[in-house]
């Protein structure tokens, strides 16, 4: 197989494991160590990876992958974690769901559910659960983001504050060593804050990729969270902080 052929395959590994190691690649593609190294030495200068002891990482950015790109990447994971989710969602509550494919995943998880007030600022959530009858869904006002369908800004911000919700469903771009939320648009950081104020409980749904990803803006930190549904167990010394925290992880299969 040419490099022509493995440097996509390369990234589209990178993307869904967040980091490529030389022996895994070379093992996975039938060829010797050096030809990866040259592989990923190649990707580092275009600036599609950052090269790391043994392997390489996505590069570190200020800009978000594209939606699409998002919404293909992981979905068996982003999934099951959906489903953990719904499964702690109790029926006759009013809920919010924000921006993010993990997120529209826990949408279709609750198509089911029954005398749910859904409001959110993410279009892609509101079109998915227009689908249940039993749902009522608000949609905020706010600026059209219209690469991913996500209202941010002032006016979104402000409908939240509006409402005390008994649950906030939130995801985050990328999830750091120290245990804080980031993400890539601060307007969207401000909404998101704002949901955290006005949720009486709030669940994070974020698979193990953004374990590996970084972004520039803070959105909290998980001593803020009660339960945190992923695919994959943290570090240790996170899930010790997670443990002194008092915040639930749960994995995909619902096990805490």
């Amino acid at each position: 197989m040419s490099q022509t052929f493995r440097h996509p395959e390369i990234l589209e590994i990178a993307r869904r494991e967040g980091k490529v190691t030389v022996e895994g690649l070379a093992a996975h593609f039938g060829v010797t160590l050096q030809t990866i190294r040259r592989d990923l030495t190649d990707l580092a200068e275009a600036g599609r990876l950052e090269r790391v002891h043994g392997g390489a990482v996505l590069p570190s950015g200020i800009t978000n992958i594209g939606y699409e790109e998002r919404r293909a990447l992981n979905p068996d994971a982003k999934a099951a974690i959906a489903r953990a989710c719904a499964a702690r969602i109790p029926n006759g509550i009013a809920l919010f769901l924000n921006i993010g494919t993990s997120t529209e995943a826990v949408a279709q998880a609750l198509l089911h559910h029954r005398d749910l007030l859904v409001v959110t600022n993410n279009m892609n959530v509101a079109n998915i659960l227009a689908a249940n009858r039993d749902c009522e869904v608000i949609v905020t006002g706010g600026q059209l983001r219209r690469s991913d369908g996500g209202l941010v800004g002032k006016l979104a911000a402000d409908t939240i504050l509006q409402f005390k919700f008994a649950l906030a469903v939130i995801g985050c771009s990328a999830l750091d060593r120290d245990g804080d939320l980031l993400d890539f648009d601060i307007q969207e950081v401000g909404v998101s804050q704002a949901i955290l104020r006005q949720s009486r409980k709030t669940y994070l749904v974020a698979d193990g990729s953004k374990f590996t990803r970084t972004a520039p803006a803070r959105i909290a930190s998980l001593s803020e969270i009660d339960s945190f549904f992923t695919d994959r167990p943290l570090s240790d010394d996170l899930a010790r902080r997670c443990d002194a925290w008092g915040t639930e992880v749960l994995l995909a299969e619902g096990r805490p």
